[in-house]
């Protein structure tokens, strides 16, 4: 069993996915676009849409992210409730993730120690996502 983010973006989804998969260092599965969909003469694809990302999968630390264009006329808010978070064992990779995330971003919160973690942090990153990162489970040693 899992719980598995699906995140929407609007006619940027290769984009997306491409520079994640660069960050955490996986590869792209199951890629499909609108195009690669059976036609139908009910529902017919709208102009433009056939290179938009249907459906595209990572794999990141053992979780699957999902992702999608929004389709014309489906509602769309960059960034709207969501938050990521990853727990890494490694201080270095978290430092590596964090600020790779980061790069044209925002940092929330600066990687510091906090009462739960001896690393905590969180970024916008420029996509509008928002991530938390924490170093180990969260209990302090």
């Amino acid at each position: 069993m899992s719980v598995d983010a699906y995140l929407n973006f609007q006619g940027n989804t290769r984009e997306v996915v491409e520079f994640y998969a660069e960050v955490f260092n996986t590869e792209i599965s199951n890629l499909t676009t609108f195009g690669d969909m059976p036609s139908s003469p009910d529902h017919p694809l709208p102009p433009g849409m056939g290179n938009g990302i249907m459906h595209a999968r990572l794999n990141v630390y053992g979780s699957n992210l999902m992702f999608s264009d929004t389709f014309p006329g489906m509602p769309f808010t960059m960034g709207n409730n969501i938050s990521l978070a990853i727990v890494i064992d490694d201080a270095e990779e978290l430092k590596r993730v964090y600020a790779k995330l980061g790069e044209g971003g925002q940092v929330v919160m600066p990687l510091q120690e906090t009462f739960w973690s001896k690393l905590y942090g969180m970024v916008t990153d420029k996509f509008g996502i928002g991530w938390q990162f924490n170093l180990g489970s969260g209990e302090q040693a």
